[in-house]
């Protein structure tokens, strides 16, 4: 059963994942009431509105491995998919641990060079 909104503890473990990255921001994807997580005001992950999936940018040649791997999980999206970008499912069990590795190639991928850096050496300290 697909949820009528996505619930506090999505939002709450997204947010916490999303708004460590340096810049990040939360703001709202067109006329829609989910949050969407932006750097320079890119995106790099989109919520979806019935909390059941997420977007986010790929590396090349990620989206195909991980929907063939795992085609219950992960999809490609409307829109954004032929632009590199995979989904994730939400409406399974999650493992959060891979959900924040995605997430953080994602912010990568978007987020401008000094930006990066600035995130690796705050890891480093």
């Amino acid at each position: 059963m697909i949820a009528s909104g996505p619930t506090p503890e999505i939002l709450a473990r997204l947010r916490t994942i999303c708004l460590a990255f340096p810049e990040a921001t939360e703001k709202s994807f067109g006329g829609h009431s989910a949050p969407s997580f932006r750097v320079m005001d890119k995106l790099f992950v989109i919520l979806f509105e019935d909390g059941s999936g997420l977007t986010l940018k790929a590396a090349p040649g990620e989206q195909a491995m991980l929907v063939s791997a795992d085609p219950d999980r992960f999809f490609v999206p409307a829109y954004v998919g032929s632009k590199g970008w995979v989904g994730v499912r939400l409406t399974q069990p999650v493992d959060w641990v891979e959900v924040a590795e995605l997430v953080e190639d994602s912010y990568r991928l978007i987020a401008p060079k000094a930006l990066v850096r600035r995130l690796d050496s705050e890891r480093e300290a």
